[in-house]
């Protein structure tokens, strides 16, 4: 792969909503990754995050998300499987992650592979930071990118 971007989404300021974020900048502190490899703290960006979505090979994501029937867990959505995960709006932003992806469509610049890593928060209290199973999903979610990394670069 050419290119690969790793963003992370989610408010900070939101407790468990900031899941994302948290989990893309471990990642980055986890160990070397060449120069093709992005990380990007994406916030609550939206549409302004565009570019990182339709400039890369590769696209793996991070944020906290809802899915239909959930369990406390951490989750991974490849490629086709991303429009069915989106069912509950937490914030703006989990919009803008469909919304950008559907751009990305129009304009024909879809990603080779996209994945999606994300757990269900528990808190979403001002300014609390991650609560504890959330801080255990991070390493979790960490550890899968790591993976989905691996195999996209060939190692």
């Amino acid at each position: 792969m050419k290119k690969i971007n790793v963003v992370g989404l989610g408010n900070i300021l939101f407790g468990d909503e900031g899941f994302g974020v948290e989990a893309v900048r471990a990642l980055e502190a986890s160990g070397e990754f060449p120069e093709s490899v992005s990380f990007i703290d994406g916030g609550t960006q939206g549409i302004y995050l565009l570019d990182y979505f339709e400039s890369c090979d590769g696209l793996l994501v991070f944020d906290s998300i809802i899915p239909r029937d959930f369990e406390q867990k951490v989750y991974l959505y490849r490629n086709e499987e991303l429009p069915a995960f989106i069912h509950r709006k937490m914030s703006s932003h989990q919009m803008g992650l469909s919304e950008l992806l559907c751009v990305a469509r129009l304009h024909d610049r879809v990603p080779g592979e996209i994945v999606l890593i994300g757990a269900p928060p528990l808190n979403l209290e001002l300014g609390s930071g991650l609560c504890d199973v959330m801080q255990g999903h991070v390493k979790t979610a960490v550890q899968m990118g790591r993976n989905v990394l691996e195999g996209w670069l060939g190692e």
